[in-house]
C-alpha cells in the first residue's frame, strides 16, 4: 500500500494512527483529509495511478463519500482500493447505527467482514488482491467491537504490486453518460464473476457439528455464537456480498433447523430467503442495538433451541451513573451559556460540543449530521417559526469538513443567522487529530493553517469577530452584537482544547466556604470540577472545587457574584 487517507471518526480513527506508528520510515503517504469524500477521492486517484490505496472512515462517513464510492464501482481502479467502513452498532459514539453492508449491495462491490484482529489484518491483505483480480473497490466492514479489540496478530507480507503507472483510459475513468453505460454493464458482468468467487472463497466456511441446528453469521457475532453454542453447526461468512447462495443451500441441507444471527439489518436473512432457504432471524434478535453473548444466548433460547450451558457470571460492583459532560475548562461552555441567556434557537453539529444539549446548559435545539448546523439554521430562519435569534454552532474541523458550502449559501442569499465557529485547534472528539486549520499533519509535521476569519470573509460574510471564550462578558457582548446584524454574522472562539493534543492546566481555584451563598450561578456551567458539598437538610449546602481536575480557566470566577471562588493557596495548587 502506498497511499492511505481518512477522516477521524470513532471507531475508525485508530486505523490511520496505527499505520503511521507502524511506518516510521514513511513508505506510505498518510493524510487526514478534509472530509471522507476527499479521502476516497485521494485513494481512488492513487489507485488509478497504479498505487494500492486505502480510505478509512466510520459508517456515517461513507454517506459523505457515497458519490465517489458509487461511481468508483463503475470505474474500478488499476491497483487495489480498499474502503474501510467502521460501523457502530449500539451508537456508542454516533448519531445513527446504519448497517453499511447495504452499501456493498447498493454499489455492487465485494464485502469482507472480519471477526477479530487477525482477520482484520488478513482480510485487508486479501481485499487488495481481490480488488486487483476483479478491478473493483472492496468494502471492508468492521464494527466497534472488532475495531476496538486487541489481539496477537501474525503479520503477512502482501505480494508486491507493479510499479505505479497511470495510463490514460477515458472510457474507463471519465464517467460521461456514453462511457458510464458501458461501465455499468461491466459492473454487472463483474458481479456475476464475484458470485462464483464467493461460492468458492475460503473466507466462507461450513463448520459442521451438531446437525440438529445450524447458524449463519458473520463478523464479531461469529465469536458470540461459538461462545454460547459451541456445539452448533455454523456457516461463517467472511465474504458476504455477493451472497454465496449455493453454499447456503448446501449448508441448509446438512442441518435440521437454521437461524441467522446478525446485528442490525436482516442482510443475510433476506439474502437467504431470496435464495429459497427458510430461515429465522430477526424474530429472535433485535434489529436495533448491539448484540452480545448474553443476547445471542437469549435469542437462541427464544427460538426453541437447547439452552446453552450456564456461563459464569461476575457481578460488577455497583457504580453511580454519570452522564457525559464537557471537560473541566472546556472553552465551548461559555458561548452556550451566553446563547441560552440570549434566548437563541441553536442548531448544533457533530462534536464534543453536542453535549451542550444536556443539563445544565440545555443550549442546543437540533443536531443532525456533520456540517448540517448552518443549513438547518438557514431553514429555521427562513421558516419564520423560530422564537428567537437563530444561531448555528459548529467546530473548526466540522466547519472545514462540510460547513463551507452552507455558509456560502447563507451569505449569498442574505439569510439573517449567526454562525459560531468553536475553534479549539483540533478534532477533539476523536482524540485530537489535525485538520487544515490546525497547522499539523497526521505525522506531526508543520503544515499551512487555514485562516478561518479570512476564509469566512472570502465566502461573503462581512461581519466576523474573534473572541476569547474564557472572557465571559466579552463573549456575551460579541454574540449579542452578532445577533443584531442584518445578515450573516460569524463569531469565532479561539481557545485550544484543554485535553488534546496536550493538556492545558493553570493554577486551580477553590471555594471560600463562608462566602459561598449556594446561588448556583457557577453550577450552571456544568463543569465536572464543581460539585456540591453538604446538603440542604444540613443547612450548609455549598460549592466545592476538585483541585485535581480544575484547569484554572477562571470562567466560574467570573460567574461568582459573592467572590467566593479564589486561587488555591500554595505554589501551583497541586501536589
Amino acid at each position: 500500500m502506498r497511499v492511505a487517507a481518512g477522516y477521524p471518526g470513532t471507531p475508525s480513527t485508530e486505523i490511520l494512527q496505527t499505520l503511521v506508528r507502524l511506518d516510521p520510515d514513511r513508505r506510505v503517504y498518510v493524510e487526514w483529509s478534509t472530509n471522507e469524500k476527499v479521502a476516497l477521492d485521494v485513494a481512488l486517484g492513487a489507485a488509478m495511478g497504479g498505487a494500492r490505496a486505502l480510505a478509512a472512515m466510520k459508517h456515517v462517513g461513507l454517506n459523505v463519500a457515497a458519490d465517489t464510492f458509487m461511481t468508483a464501482a463503475y470505474t474500478g481502479a488499476r491497483a487495489g482500493l480498499v474502503v474501510v467502513s467502521a460501523d457502530d452498532p449500539g451508537m456508542h459514539s454516533s448519531q445513527n447505527e446504519q448497517d453499511n453492508r447495504l452499501f456493498a449491495r447498493f454499489a455492487g462491490v465485494p464485502l469482507l467482514e472480519p471477526a477479530d484482529s487477525q482477520e482484520a489484518h488478513d482480510f485487508t491483505v486479501l481485499a487488495f488482491a481481490l480488488g486487483e483480480r476483479f478491478d473493483v473497490p472492496v468494502l471492508l466492514r468492521s464494527t466497534t467491537r472488532v475495531s476496538h479489540a486487541r489481539g496477537v496478530v501474525r503479520r503477512a507480507e502482501a505480494a508486491r504490486p507493479a510499479a505505479p503507472r497511470f495510463e490514460r483510459a477515458p472510457e474507463k475513468f471519465v464517467m460521461l453518460p456514453g462511457y458510464a453505460r458501458g461501465r455499468h454493464r461491466a459492473l454487472l458482468e463483474r458481479l456475476a464473476m464475484l458470485e462464483r468467487e464467493a461460492e468458492e472463497s475460503p473466507l466462507n466456511r461450513i463448520e459442521l457439528r451438531d446437525r440438529r441446528f445450524g447458524v449463519i453469521t458473520s463478523g464479531i457475532v461469529y465469536h458470540y455464537v461459538r461462545e454460547v453454542m459451541p456445539e452448533a453447526s455454523v456457516l461463517k461468512l467472511g465474504l458476504s456480498h455477493p451472497f454465496p447462495a449455493e453454499l447456503v443451500r448446501r449448508f441448509a441441507a446438512e442441518v435440521e433447523r437454521l437461524v441467522v444471527v446478525e446485528e442490525l439489518e436482516p442482510f443475510l436473512e433476506e439474502a437467504s430467503r431470496a435464495a429459497g432457504v427458510p430461515v429465522a432471524g430477526k424474530a429472535y434478535f433485535a434489529r436495533a442495538g448491539e448484540l452480545s453473548p448474553d443476547l445471542v444466548a437469549r435469542g437462541l433460547e427464544r427460538a426453541g433451541w437447547p439452552a446453552p450451558a450456564p456461563r459464569p457470571r461476575h457481578a460488577a460492583p455497583p457504580t453511580a451513573g454519570r452522564p457525559p459532560v464537557l471537560c473541566p475548562g472546556c472553552p465551548h461552555v461559555t458561548p452556550y451559556l451566553a446563547l441560552r441567556q440570549l434566548g437563541a434557537v441553536v442548531s448544533g453539529d457533530i462534536g464534543c460540543y453536542t453535549l451542550a444539549a444536556m443539563e445544565p446548559l440545555c443550549a442546543m435545539d437540533t443536531t443532525i449530521a456533520m456540517g448540517s448546523s448552518i443549513g438547518v439554521a438557514v431553514g429555521l430562519a427562513r421558516s419564520g417559526g423560530a422564537a428567537g435569534p437563530v444561531v448555528a454552532t459548529i467546530g473548526d474541523s466540522t466547519f472545514l469538513h462540510a460547513g463551507l458550502p452552507a455558509l456560502a449559501d447563507a451569505a449569498s442569499n442574505g439569510t439573517r443567522i449567526t454562525v459560531v465557529i468553536l475553534d479549539n485547534g483540533t478534532t477533539a472528539m476523536t482524540g485530537g487529530q489535525g485538520h487544515p486549520a490546525a497547522g499539523v499533519t497526521i505525522r506531526g509535521d508543520a503544515a499551512p493553517a487555514v485562516d478561518l476569519p479570512a476564509l469566512c470573509r472570502a465566502l461573503g460574510v462581512a461581519w466576523v469577530k474573534v473572541v476569547d471564550p474564557y472572557d465571559l462578558a466579552g463573549t456575551r457582548l460579541a454574540l449579542g452584537e452578532a445577533i443584531a446584524q442584518p445578515g450573516v454574522s460569524v463569531v469565532i472562539t479561539n481557545r485550544p482544547c484543554v485535553e488534546m493534543p496536550v493538556k492545558v492546566r493553570d493554577h486551580p481555584f477553590t471555594v471560600v466556604d463562608a462566602a459561598c451563598t449556594a446561588c448556583q450561578a457557577c453550577m450552571n456551567l456544568g463543569c465536572p470540577s464543581l460539585t456540591w458539598s453538604g446538603g440542604w437538610h444540613e443547612g450548609r449546602r455549598r460549592v466545592q472545587i476538585d483541585a485535581a481536575t480544575c484547569t484554572g480557566c477562571t470562567v466560574c470566577v467570573q460567574t461568582c457574584a459573592p467572590g467566593a471562588i479564589v486561587p488555591l493557596p500554595g505554589p501551583g495548587g497541586r501536589a
